[in-house]
Order: structure tokens, then sequence, then C-alpha cells
């Protein structure tokens, strides 16, 4: 059978959790500051939850927690610091293969553009990718295809016969995938019982490197 990459002649990519993460130290930070302006603490098992949305989707524990989401989320992005926010960043070392991709190759991340663009340039990795796509209120959130459509455009690839994927760790990476008419890598970074559920996907691997040597599952 031949290996995933030979399948496909375009690859979208979530960032966050799929290529990248943080030092574990670095979200506590945040919510500390967070809750410091709401007057509102968090515990770990919180910042877990929101920061990952693992078990839980953040909305919904903001919500359980008596604090207006749409509030939350505009201190988390007065209280994010791009420079601290890329020097708490590393790269998967299995991702370090997409540089090696042949072809059209882009990201679409719910990470906003004054986080990626830092983050990007300080792991050396921009030049992997021809375009990047940060989701927002006017294009719309994963699972909604309209971020993907997006990438898809700006790579010359929509609509033409083009055959892609979009390979990313949340069940809303494969929404958006399936409803882009994409197929959906569930490159999973944590366990099911972690995230509380499986995640279904026309592959899943638990990194770039299984995604390589194998066709999936």
């Amino acid at each position: 059978m031949a290996q995933v990459p030979d399948a496909y002649d375009f690859w979208l990519l979530d960032l966050d959790g799929t290529l990248i993460d943080v030092e574990p130290s670095y979200p506590r930070r945040v919510f500390d500051e967070i809750g410091d302006r709401l007057g509102h603490g968090f515990t770990d098992d919180d910042v877990e939850t929101i920061w990952r949305g693992l078990g839980e989707s953040p909305n919904a524990r903001l919500e359980r927690l008596g604090i207006d989401p749409s509030r939350f989320w505009d201190v988390f992005h007065e209280v994010e610091d791009p420079v601290a926010r890329a020097e708490s960043t590393f790269l998967y070392e299995d991702a370090a293969v997409v540089g090696e991709l042949d072809g059209p190759t882009g990201i679409v991340t719910h990470c906003q553009d004054y986080l990626t663009g830092p983050v990007l340039d300080h792991l050396g990795i921009r030049d992997w990718f021809d375009v990047v796509v940060c989701c927002d209120d006017d294009l719309g959130w994963k699972p909604d295809p309209g971020p993907v459509e997006r990438a898809m455009a700006d790579l010359g690839v929509a609509h033409n016969g083009h055959e892609g994927v979009l390979a990313g760790d949340g069940p809303h990476d494969i929404g958006a995938a399936w409803n882009a008419g994409l197929d959906g890598i569930h490159v999973e970074r944590h366990s099911p019982e972690r995230r509380g559920h499986c995640v279904r996907g026309d592959y899943r691997v638990t990194g770039f490197d299984n995604l390589f040597d194998s066709a999936g599952d």
C-alpha cells in the first residue's frame, strides 16, 4: 500500500497541538494573569481543559465557572504576549518531516495572526508553508470549512481536481476537513482516555513519523 503522503498533492495542517506545543508552565502563567484581571481563579484542570479542549469544550467549562466566554477570550488575547508565547513554544520532533513535503502546503489554525507569525519565525519554519490562514469571526472557526476553503483558494488548488488532506489533533480539524471535502488525518497527541473520547478520521496516527511510515489504520 502506498504511503499516505503519496496519495495527496496538497497538504493542510493545524498548528497548535499538531506541529507545535508550549512548555507546561506557560498556560499556567497565562491563566494566573487572566485570573487576576477577572477576579476568578483557575485550577490546573480548568487550565488543561480550556487550553486544550480535552474532555469538555472550553466555552462549556467557562460557563460552568460562571465566566462569560467572550470576556474571557478578550482578556486571553490581551494577556498573551507574542514574544513570550514564541519563546515557550517547541516543535514536535516528529513534525520535522513536514518541512520535506512536496507540493502546496498550508496551515489552518485557531492561533491568531499576532501570535502565529512570531512563533513560526522563532522556530524557523515559516518557509515550510505556502499559506497560513488564521481563523477569525469573519472567516469562521474549524469545523467551519471557510478557513480551509480560503487556504485552498490561496494555494490555487480549489475545485480543480486536486486531492488534498488536512491533519490536526482535534475533532474540529477532522470536521473542517470533511466539511471542505478533504480527507482528515487525526494526529493523536493525547490518549482517548485523557480526551474523553476517540476522534474518528480517515487516518489516525500518534505522530508524523507514523504517518510517513505507513498508510494509517
